[in-house]
């Protein structure tokens, strides 16, 4: 089935990113036809530096590279290098009313934390259903948060096929288990505008220091303690073997262990796990001119499929003559 998802360049991706989405994408390449995007128009709405949207594309490019995502498989590129989807925004833009956007959670989330509404902000649910509708994909990863902008995008999509022909394949959320909510370093879900993240590529003294800064309760070390309401756990079990995640547990309810030794498993789990990405990363840090190259031919696959759409669309709304 065909997979699609967008990725905002907004920053360098840290543990609840991994585990929340990252990790399940690489994953799903390998049975699924999977397209991916940088969503940089989509970033547009929060960032305003040149530079700084700049070096957040290669970033995020770098970081699904390294992890493991196979551009012969995946078809992986900018959003910005398809002009059709914007075209076709606009179209579905003319058809989508005004009280379905003005209901959108994440919009009213984002007025409610002091954001300047714009309407960039306000549209982003119009934008985002062309990324999905353009690519007739299928199957749409989510999370909690962006599951109402796929309920948006198939009551436009239904819109669309019942007012002009029936163009659009009416996409389905795909919400798995694993797309886990990852504790940050104070307990709360970890997350940039927290200030609460592990990065997964950065300086390993630093995270270093992020780990040791957990959060955790003032049990003594010879006391037992509970695994089941520990931050420092939670993250260590993302990382361990069953077998590893019981042996931990017994140790923590037995007592006589103190916090920093978990702290130091789990700093170990981290490094261990993310060694072959970083030389992976470092590898295509050294060659950006390919990285680029694979965003272009990325655009290029994209393109023909978007072409394909737009063609369908211009034609059923009667601008083709």
């Amino acid at each position: 089935m065909r997979v699609l998802s967008g990725i905002q360049p907004t920053g360098r991706p840290h543990l609840g990113n991994y585990f929340g989405a990252m990790k399940q994408h690489i994953e799903m390449q390998k049975e699924h036809q999977a397209i991916y995007f940088i969503a940089d128009y989509h970033a547009l709405t929060t960032i305003t530096d040149k530079k700084e949207l700049k070096n957040n594309i290669l970033g995020v490019a770098l970081d699904y590279l390294a992890l493991g995502l196979d551009p012969d498989r995946t078809i992986f590129f900018k959003q910005s290098d398809i002009p059709q989807v914007t075209e076709l925004a606009w179209i579905l833009s003319t058809l989508t009313p005004m009280g379905l956007l003005e209901r959108c959670h994440s919009y009213k989330d984002k007025i409610a934390h002091g954001i300047s509404p714009n309407h960039g902000i306000f549209a982003y649910p119009v934008l985002m259903a062309a990324d999905i509708l353009i690519y007739n994909s299928e199957l749409i990863p989510v999370g909690k948060d962006q599951k109402q902008h796929i309920e948006v995008t198939r009551d436009i999509a239904i819109k669309f096929n019942l007012t002009f022909k029936e163009i659009f394949r009416i996409p389905e959320e795909y919400t798995i288990e694993q797309f886990a909510i990852v504790p940050g370093t104070d307990g709360k879900k970890m997350s940039k505008s927290y200030g609460n993240t592990i990065e997964i590529f950065a300086d390993k003294n630093i995270i270093k220091k992020k780990v040791m800064s957990i959060v955790t309760d003032s049990s003594p070390v010879e006391s037992p303690k509970d695994p089941d309401n520990c931050n420092v756990f939670a993250l260590y079990s993302l990382f361990a073997s069953t077998g590893e995640k019981e042996e931990m547990a017994q140790t923590y309810r037995k007592g006589g262990m103190g916090y920093k030794v978990a702290k130091d498993a789990l700093f170990n789990k981290i490094i261990g796990h993310f060694e072959p990405y970083r030389e992976k990363r470092a590898y295509y840090e050294k060659n950006i001119q390919l990285v680029k190259d694979i965003l272009i031919d990325g655009a290029v696959r994209a393109q023909v499929i978007a072409q394909n759409t737009i063609d369908k669309v211009r034609d059923a709304i009667g601008v083709n003559i």
